[in-house]
């Protein structure tokens, strides 16, 4: 356990497309954080970069509570490394890795862990379309690069939907990634730990009647999704789900936490992309999965801070 007091920089806002979710998320940390354990700095990347430089000689810890670009993909992590700030979860590597759908993809295939059939298309030299559907059929996937909530997600059933799915991608990243769509079962599989990794139980999600997939939308809006958790599995399934989520993390080069999703189909479980920081409100999947392990969520913050601390 932690004994002194300890001073916390708590970063959420920045300038990413999930701006607001990070508020609000840093909002309920802070509101939870035991203040006779945590003297809490709060700092808004978009303006406080030049305040938290300035604070690092003060500061113990920091808890970063941002998602998407420029908080979730190695960039905030390198800045903290500069400023020999300890932090939760993935470092620089892990962070970019995950982060980047297209090389998470690649890893997970070398680690022989299962996904969907998948193409690169590239905004400088696009695929024909029917090439495409040819080697994927219909409907497909298309997400960009590199963001994260399902933000420029698009589910494709026909050769139009394809072709603006793309294109909305391509307003994202030069690059995106087209794989099959796979019917099934969504779930999420958490992991908390350094050197000595723990399984959490599973989430299934449900999204609802006015969603196709698990998007945006569904996330973050009230009653607009259903979570169940611990998912509605066998046994012999839960545990192949919980390994798989173990091993990506491994392959992602993950440390401290992630939350990985899947799609349990008929012919197995696929692999779809690994989270380096997952939602952090109370109500927030990966919270869930830890509370049904006995952790409630002040007890999640204070392991967080303590696996920050132990991997410096």
């Amino acid at each position: 356990m932690i004994g002194k007091r300890l001073t916390v920089a708590l970063l959420a806002g920045g300038k990413s497309a999930e701006r607001e979710v990070s508020l609000k998320s840093g909002e309920q940390v802070f509101r939870v954080l035991d203040k006779e354990r945590y003297d809490v700095l709060r700092y808004d990347p978009r303006d406080d970069l030049p305040r938290l430089a300035h604070d690092a000689s003060k500061i113990d810890v920091a808890l970063i509570i941002l998602h998407g670009r420029m908080g979730e993909d190695g960039t905030i992590q390198g800045l903290l490394d500069s400023l020999e700030i300890p932090y939760q979860g993935s470092g620089v590597l892990g962070s970019a890795l995950a982060m980047n759908k297209i090389l998470s993809k690649q890893l997970y295939v070398q680690a022989g862990l299962p996904v969907a059939p998948h193409v690169v298309a590239d905004r400088k030299a696009p695929l024909d379309t029917g090439r495409i559907i040819d080697a994927l059929g219909l409907p497909v996937v298309v997400k960009p690069e590199h963001e994260g909530s399902s933000i420029g997600l698009n589910i494709a059933r026909s050769r139009d939907e394809l072709t603006r799915a793309l294109e909305i991608a391509w307003g994202y990243d030069r690059r995106c990634l087209v794989e099959q769509f796979v019917a099934g079962t969504e779930i999420t599989g958490g992991v908390l730990g350094n050197e000595d990794l723990q399984s959490l139980p599973l989430v299934e999600i449900i999204p609802g009647e006015a969603h196709d997939f698990f998007n945006y939308e569904a996330k973050y809006t009230p009653g607009a999704s259903t979570e169940i958790c611990p998912a509605r599995l066998s046994e012999d399934l839960t545990a192949k789900a919980q390994d798989l989520a173990m091993r990506a993390h491994q392959a992602l080069f993950c440390r401290g936490y992630s939350r990985t999703d899947m799609i349990v189909s008929t012919d197995g479980i696929y692999v779809l992309e690994t989270n380096t920081i997952p939602g952090m409100t109370q109500t927030s999947l990966f919270p869930q999965a830890a509370a049904a392990a006995n952790i409630p969520f002040p007890a999640l913050l204070d392991r967080l801070i303590e696996l920050a601390l132990e991997a410096k």
